[in-house]
């Protein structure tokens, strides 16, 4: 079985689909999704989602690229971490690419997150673009390593993916590692440890092939376990479990999923 560890399956283009997300789930036999929160005021749809459905669950935080939101504080987001469904903080992070200008107000939103993570002990979903080396710093200096995490949608050198893990923190891939030109990407696929691996679709977004360009889906996650299982050379079952084992083992839940 395989887990989609990021999607955004609230967002009204998914979730008008209804119960045919979930089938297509089954029939390609993905067990399980986290549904990755945005912003705050959207957060009762992901929880929602999240109470409805035993297979799915939820995340709390704000992303980078919301820049018009109330900050969130360490107190509200432990609060909110409360929820059983809740297993993890983000996704967070930085975003040097769609925002320019003084961005410390990001760099603070993610010096919060990391702090709400550690606190309720939790792991972080850290997003990260065109801003490798301040994100690990700040990592560091907030010892975001206490908590854990992943970093989502990994499309960064294999210098950062081994600063990551360094870190404490696993490397998930999505459907870009598909994509023909993504040869970086690819090589960081075939030399990361298979134990700090997970996989995702970040649905509706970034459709791996042979669906690029269409709208993804959390069943579309096998195809990226069945790309990974041909660069690595080993079958696609051996990625599905090392993959969920990551995702248990990372999010707390042996011994209730696995």
């Amino acid at each position: 079985m395989f887990i989609d560890s990021h999607c955004h399956i609230d967002f009204p283009e998914l979730a008008e689909h209804g119960d045919a997300l979930f089938t297509a789930m089954r029939d390609n036999r993905v067990s399980h999704a986290l549904c990755v929160s945005v912003n705050l005021p959207a957060w009762p749809r992901v929880i929602a989602m999240a109470e409805a459905h035993d297979n799915v669950f939820a995340s709390v935080g704000v992303h980078p690229d919301y820049e018009d939101e109330t900050e969130p504080t360490v107190a509200q987001l432990v609060e909110l971490a409360r929820h059983p469904k809740v297993i993890a903080i983000g996704e967070t992070g930085l975003d040097y690419y769609r925002l320019q200008g003084d961005l410390e107000w990001q760099r603070e939103r993610f010096r919060v997150h990391i702090r709400a993570a550690r606190e309720c002990g939790k792991p972080l979903i850290v997003h990260t673009r065109s801003a490798a080396d301040d994100t690990l710093r700040i990592m560091a200096e907030e010892r975001a390593s206490e908590a854990s995490g992943v970093m989502h949608c990994f499309t960064e050198s294999q210098a950062v993916a081994d600063a990551a893990i360094a870190q404490n923190f696993y490397i998930s891939l999505s459907g870009i590692v598909t994509f023909k030109k993504a040869e970086e990407l690819k090589e960081v696929a075939r030399t990361i440890p298979l134990e700090r691996m997970l996989i995702e679709t970040d649905s509706p977004y970034l459709a791996p092939m042979p669906f690029r360009g269409k709208q993804n889906q959390p069943a579309y996650v096998r195809h990226v376990a069945e790309h990974i299982a041909d660069l690595r050379g080993i079958s696609v079952e051996e990625v599905a479990k090392a993959t969920t084992e990551n995702f248990c083992r990372l999010f707390k839940l042996d011994g209730v999923i696995c």
